[in-house]
Order: C-alpha cells, then structure tokens, then sequence
C-alpha cells in the first residue's frame, strides 16, 4: 500500500522525565497557589477601598443632623461699630476685595450712603455683589448696622450709631418719672 514508514523519532518540547515534572508542576500546581493568594488577598480586610481614605470622617459627614442649635449668651455686651468692623468687614473692605468700597472712600461710599441707611443695612444683612448676608453670623443685626454707621461716616456719612434696645427703652422711661 505506501512506503511511509511510522517509525519517525518524534520530537517535542517535553524530552526529558525532570522536564515531564517540571511542566506538570507549573501547568497545574503554580495556578492552584496563585489562587489561593489571590483569594486570601481579596478576603483580607487591611487594604483600602477606592475613595475611602478617610471612611469615617465620610461616613460622619453623610449623616451628620441638618440643624444645628448654638447657645450664646443673650446678655452679652453689644459690640461696636469699629469692633465688628475690626472683627468681620476688614477683610474686604480694608482692601477694597471684589469691589467693596474701601474704608474712608468718600468716592466710592457717596451713591452708597445716597441710598439712605436703611438700604446701606439692608444690603449688608442680606449681601450684595459678592459680599455675603450677614444676617445670623457671628454678630446680631444690630451690630452689623453699627459697623454700617462705621464705615460710611467714615467716608462723610452723617448717620447716628444705633443704641442697644435695653438702652433705648431705659431712656425713653427716664423722662417719664
């Protein structure tokens, strides 16, 4: 039938027993300890989450309560108008930030103080332009309208400082005895 013999000397990778061994070793055993430390890796807690490296601070902000109550003292001394000038207006308005008038600017207080001293007030407790209201902030709004009073009749305002309401109604009673 044919002449092709079958006896050829067959040739492969793999000619040795130790070689055998070797292949067997890294083809079955090597993935099987691969896996056991990937598993162990993923179940291990001590490795950080994607975006968690602060959990805790995270997880406090997502559910800290929506209000809050401060308790201040009702009774404390107003301050000033120079004092809460010092204390919070400073900042801007001693630099002339993002269009704020400067301190003792005539030129630039004149159509401000115009308006009248309600308007004065009233855009400072409730902001205007870039300067935020401060109504509710550290100081009550009567001493926001004495540093308003500060600050314009430092530019040639003629506006009267308010009195404290307890002042007030004391001198409005000391007449009448």
């Amino acid at each position: 039938m044919s002449d092709i013999s079958h006896e050829e000397d067959h040739t492969g990778p793999i000619k040795t027993p130790k070689q055998l061994l070797v292949t067997v070793f890294f083809s079955f055993v090597a993935p099987i300890f691969i896996i056991i430390a990937l598993v162990a890796y993923v179940t291990s807690g001590n490795k950080p989450a994607a975006g968690t490296v602060n959990a805790e601070r995270a997880i406090a902000a997502r559910i800290q309560k929506v209000g809050m109550v401060e308790i201040r003292d009702a009774n404390r001394p107003l301050k000033s108008g120079e004092e809460v000038y010092n204390a919070q207006c400073t900042t801007c308005h001693a630099a002339g930030v993002a269009g704020a008038p400067k301190l003792g600017d005539a030129g630039a207080w004149a159509a401000r103080i115009a308006t009248g001293l309600e308007a004065l007030v009233n855009s400072a407790l409730k902001g205007k332009g870039a300067m935020g209201a401060q109504s509710g902030g550290d100081f009550e709004d009567l001493e926001i309208t004495r540093a308003v009073v500060y600050m314009a009749n430092a530019a040639g305002g003629k506006f009267e400082a308010p009195a404290a309401p307890a002042a007030a109604a004391s001198a409005a009673e000391a007449p009448k005895q």
